[in-house]
């Protein structure tokens, strides 16, 4: 398969470590198997782990459990793990092991014609997001006359709005922004971008995505696990910071921006951003109201018992950090002035899945009530799973056969399981391309992501005083009874589902 890309070498900072092994490597050979890839390519892995190029391939190719070489040849796989080198580090920053990395990639570019084109991929801890950049910059990596650099940063990218415009500078400071590309895997789910097709490429879904015909929006991620292992990671962050801030507005983005004038990535992100500063503040005084925060005690899930939050590794026994985060808000813009948006995250809950529901209004007159109760509550929604069983469904009213004007729920359905033969590719592979080509849509910007911590920071500020009361739920609940009050007067509530799409809906009051 012929490609466009550039010669280039993909330096992957922090290639010892589970992102890496997990994600990374697999997706750069799903793009090798596709046929992606230039000829002229290497993947070169820096950490300070201990390692030769041989023993590198051995740890992320032909020992790692997570690099699927189903309908792979073994040629394939040889072939792949030849373009993989590593370069050991004693310091991230340090001027001795970044001119040795230099070094490196001159040699590669000699070797193998890679060219003086670079990304480099920081899969480290945050505290590296800065100083990586300025050693790139002081070995002259960040501006190369006869080629380009591109840099990848992974969540989280600051901890709140005053450490996010801080890491911005650093950044920007040494890369400019069209070289920089924030990462968030979830834009690289097809689900996510489909939400934009489903909506500007149909002529009958915008005229109705709007105030005058949606009652409420509802957004839900949802795990089935605990934090495990990582507790005292996860206690450092929590749901608002691990999810909602990035991942669940984000997909808010897509669902509610307006449409761009063009299909590019400068008019789309200036669409996120708009959508963004749209968003009403949510004072401190209100976050007791539209803001619920709650941890998970004991019970058990699909996965197995688990201890309560509290009690897993490495968690204070008075740890304050959330499990879970219901929250209600408005968008003060034209298109969704008083309309209600849902949004809810949460670990050790029932299932595992993320979508979107839209409501609809009702009828002004519900005709059919004196022949079955069931019309009054009947509601038109159009459901969107942005994983797993990946699909839409829309609900909507038909009469039951027989005497009168009985009323059912039934479902129109599309499964993206039956658009294609093809696997769906992952998020990570979709994503390195689009980096791979210079094309940023569906990277976040800067000053989107400014904006975005900005609507979070006061909620976060009124938990760390204490303003807002810390709830309970039981593991493999859909969280705190305290949430549905967030629906007070808006409709029927969350929708709770069961693990198959288009399996009959239900609302659960806990």
């Amino acid at each position: 398969m012929p490609n466009s890309l550039d010669p280039h070498v993909l330096v992957i900072f922090g290639a010892s470590g589970d992102l890496a092994q997990r994600k990374l490597v697999p997706a750069v050979f799903d793009l090798f198997r596709g046929g992606y890839l230039p000829k002229n390519f290497a993947l070169l892995g820096a950490s300070r782990t201990d390692f030769t190029d041989a023993g590198f391939r051995d740890k992320v190719v032909f020992n790692n459990e997570h690099f699927d070489k189903k309908d792979a040849t073994d040629e394939d796989v040889k072939a792949f793990a030849k373009k993989l080198f590593y370069q050991d580090l004693a310091t991230y920053d340090g001027e001795k092991d970044i001119n040795n990395l230099s070094k490196r990639l001159k040699k590669l570019d000699k070797d193998l014609g890679v060219g003086q084109n670079y990304i480099f991929y920081l899969s480290t801890p945050p505290k590296l997001y800065s100083t990586i950049p300025g050693a790139l910059a002081k070995a002259g990596l960040n501006d190369n006359k006869n080629g380009w650099a591109r840099i990848i940063v992974e969540k989280p990218f600051g901890y709140d709005e005053a450490s996010a415009i801080k890491l911005n500078q650093d950044i920007q400071s040494n890369f400019p922004e069209n070289s920089i590309y924030r990462i968030d895997h979830y834009l690289g789910k097809e689900t996510v971008q489909n939400l934009l097709v489903t909506r500007f490429a149909n002529g009958f879904f915008e005229p109705l995505w709007n105030r005058n015909y949606v009652q409420s929006v509802q957004i839900t991620a949802a795990e089935t696990v605990g934090v495990g292992s990582r507790g005292g990671y996860y206690d450092e962050s929590g749901a608002m910071r691990d999810m909602v801030q990035n991942h669940l507005l984000q997909v808010l983005a897509h669902v509610a921006m307006e449409p761009p004038i063009r299909a590019d990535a400068p008019s789309i992100r200036d669409e996120k951003l708009k959508l963004f500063k749209s968003l009403r503040p949510i004072t401190k005084k209100d976050v007791k109201n539209q803001v619920i925060r709650a941890q998970y005690t004991e019970g058990r899930t699909k996965t197995g018992d688990v201890v309560s939050y509290r009690d897993a590794p490495g968690v204070p026994d008075d740890s304050k950090t959330e499990t879970y985060v219901g929250m209600k808000f408005f968008i003060d813009n034209w298109r969704w002035a008083g309309v209600p948006f849902f949004v809810r995250t949460g670990k050790c809950l029932p299932l595992k899945l993320t979508e979107v529901v839209i409501t609809f209004k009702n009828p002004p007159q519900a005709l059919f009530s004196e022949y079955d109760d069931f019309a009054l509550s009947c509601d038109n929604q159009l459901i969107i799973r942005i994983q797993p069983d990946e699909g839409m469904a829309l609900e909507f009213g038909m009469k039951v056969p027989g005497e009168g004007f009985r009323v059912k729920n039934v479902d129109m359905d599309f499964f993206y399981r039956d658009l294609t033969k093809n696997d769906v590719p992952a998020a990570y592979t979709r994503l390195l391309l689009d980096c791979m080509k210079g094309e940023p849509t569906l990277y976040a910007r800067g000053d989107s992501v400014e904006a975005a911590w900005a609507f979070i920071d006061p909620i976060l500020e009124a938990w760390k005083n204490n303003e807002v009361p810390l709830y309970s739920y039981t593991a493999g609940t859909w969280g705190p009874l305290q949430s549905d009050a967030l629906w007070s007067g808006v409709g029927t509530g969350w929708r709770n589902p069961v693990d198959s799409l288009t399996d009959k809906k239900h609302y659960t009051k806990q």
